[in-house]
């Protein structure tokens, strides 16, 4: 019984009331994601007729967007804190996608596709920024794997709901999914007016830059590390599994919702339970198994697509894509607390921006690669991501002499300092 009590409190963490909320406002947001980016390119392919490298380079559109707009989001988040520029661009998000409806070419798609992005570029750094001002510094990566866990509850609810409403033949469904989630981008706005601004932000002088950020040798090594681990372990998961299942093996909608699912709720169980295990770890030593893992699931996923037919290919993708998952806790531990753990007072948004400018560059290079290689030899794209993952588990335990010797392991907390009585509120 202990046990099982332990297990149930490690759900509560103890963070401030506040980071709660920005958790719960995100729980809200990422089930309008789930929603739709399961089923966006297959929407674009089989209700709009566009093809899957057109799509992919709309995906690609997406994270250059979300390019330009993180590049400038981190000094903005930096000189005026976190919050105006994450409520700026949850509408810039909700406008873009209660428009995919009218998508009917490929440039609408792109376009489209490039204003969801920019909206998303400066919505990360300003999240993780806001996120990492409101607790403290050993809680961290607690509030992060929680981060997690609500992302990936949202998103796997969102995607069985989408499963069920989605259906090819009727383009009507898809215009449910948009209204969804770009109702979410607005309950994240009004929630997050209720945040308070962190002090940290308040009448902060910027005395940063990113060419100090660029100078951190061991920063620039751990975003190139983390871009490859990205495409090769998440985007493909992403952005093309969804359809490489339903048109090669016959996976349908509902079922693609079901295997999403399998991935989320196994983060969503274990997450938290895997930040209480890697205290005091090796953090890439923890990187280079997620790696290993991820490269023999992806090898496991292709042989199913291809030898098996729908019922058992999707029974055995729900068991790969939870395994994913549980290899997933791993980076939402050790990625974002160690970018923060880099990063100085006057940086932090720089840093964060930086941090997540790698995933928007793994999801330039994996939907567009991706995409290009389904049209042209479907099975090759899933030994590259597999070469991917395997390359940059071994490229972690090269870096880690690079690491900082106090940011080469998972801090072990201290007893939680409460924040000011006006952040629990």
């Amino acid at each position: 019984m202990r046990r099982i009590a332990a297990y149930l409190a490690s759900f509560a963490p103890r963070l401030p009331r506040v980071v709660w909320a920005i958790q719960a406002a995100g729980l809200a947001n990422t089930f309008g994601n789930g929603v739709v980016v399961p089923f966006a390119i297959i929407y674009l392919h089989d209700v709009r007729g566009i093809s899957l490298t057109v799509a992919g380079l709309a995906a690609s559109a997406s994270a250059l967007g979300a390019i330009a707009a993180s590049a400038a989001g981190g000094p903005l988040a930096d000189r005026f804190g976190p919050r105006p520029i994450l409520s700026a661009a949850l509408l810039v998000q909700a406008i873009a996608i209660a428009c995919f409806p009218w998508i009917r070419t490929g440039w609408h798609a792109v376009v489209l596709q490039l204003a969801f992005g920019a909206g998303g570029g400066a919505f990360w750094p300003a999240q993780a920024s806001l996120l990492t001002l409101l607790t403290p510094e050993d809680q961290r990566h607690v509030a992060f794997a929680q981060q997690r866990v609500a992302v990936n509850l949202g998103f796997g609810i969102g995607g069985v709901v989408g499963g069920a409403i989605a259906v090819a033949s009727e383009p009507a469904t898809f215009t449910v999914l948009f209204a969804i989630d770009a109702l979410t981008f607005l309950v994240f706005a009004i929630l997050l007016a209720r945040v308070p601004s962190p002090p940290a932000a308040q009448h902060h002088v910027v005395t940063g830059s990113y060419a100090v950020v660029l100078r951190d040798r061991a920063f620039v090594g751990l975003f190139l590390l983390n871009t490859l681990f990205v495409a090769a372990g998440i985007a493909p998961l992403i952005q093309l599994l969804p359809v490489y299942a339903k048109n090669v093996a016959g996976v349908s909608e509902r079922a693609i919702g079901l295997i999403f699912f399998a991935n989320t709720i196994t983060i969503v169980l274990i997450q938290l339970r895997v930040a209480r295990a890697l205290e005091g770890r090796r953090r890439m030593q923890a990187f280079a198994l997620m790696g290993v893992v991820w490269s023999a699931t992806w090898l496991v996923v292709v042989a199913a697509v291809e030898t098996l037919d729908a019922t058992p290919a999707a029974f055995v993708l729900a068991a790969s894509a939870a395994v994913l998952g549980a290899a997933e806790c791993v980076h939402g531990v050790v990625h974002a607390p160690l970018v923060a753990d880099l990063a100085t007072a006057a940086t932090l948004g720089r840093y964060m921006a930086l941090g997540a400018l790698s995933w928007q560059l793994a999801f330039v290079v994996g939907p567009a690669v991706g995409g290009a290689l389904l049209d042209a030899h479907r099975v090759g794209v899933w030994i590259v991501v597999a070469a991917g993952c395997a390359v940059a588990a071994a490229w972690s335990l090269v870096l880690e002499r690079s690491l900082p010797p106090g940011a080469r392991r998972t801090p072990a907390p201290r007893d939680a300092v409460p924040l000011a009585s006006a952040y629990d509120a």
